[in-house]
């Protein structure tokens, strides 16, 4: 039976604090822990977070910020194939457009418009709604005898 007199602590629970600086005999022996010399070794010794040790630091090997850059105003698509849309099409989807190609995951961002690429050759009569396609792709949908909607 458990009681106040006979509980006691699980043996890792307590780990005995080991005291350094107090001589060989604490465990640590001379160096306590420190290493042999330098910076550390001393009492108060300290550097910051982003001190890299004599390497060149991270802020000068970075270039400086200058200038203006259009990469913020970079438009991503979702990339879909002609070989995506001859795999619906022999599924017998005759109509694609941003839901089916959600719904059967040839895309899986919803928020990104679609583009549709040319890298196949349609062999069905399909009808296809996206934002954007090359030139290769429109020659190929128009060679197949579909439709091509720009939305």
């Amino acid at each position: 039976m458990i009681s106040l007199t006979n509980i006691k602590p699980t043996s890792w629970s307590r780990k005995k604090f080991k005291r350094l600086g107090r001589g060989n005999a604490s465990g640590k022996w001379t160096y306590c822990g420190r290493g042999c010399n330098g910076q550390n070794s001393r009492s108060g010794g300290w550097v910051p977070s982003w001190f890299e040790w004599g390497q060149t630091p991270l802020f000068r090997r970075m270039p400086k910020l200058k200038g203006f850059t259009n990469a913020l105003f970079k438009k991503e698509y979702n990339l879909v194939n002609l070989s995506d849309l001859a795999i619906l099409a022999e599924k017998g989807i005759t109509e694609i457009t941003k839901e089916v190609l959600l719904a059967n995951n040839v895309i899986r961002r919803k928020t990104l418009d679609v583009k549709l690429l040319g890298k196949w050759e349609l062999s069905s009569k399909v009808t296809i709604s996206v934002n954007k396609a090359s030139t290769t792709a429109k020659d190929a949908v128009e060679k197949a005898w579909g439709k091509l909607e720009i939305v």
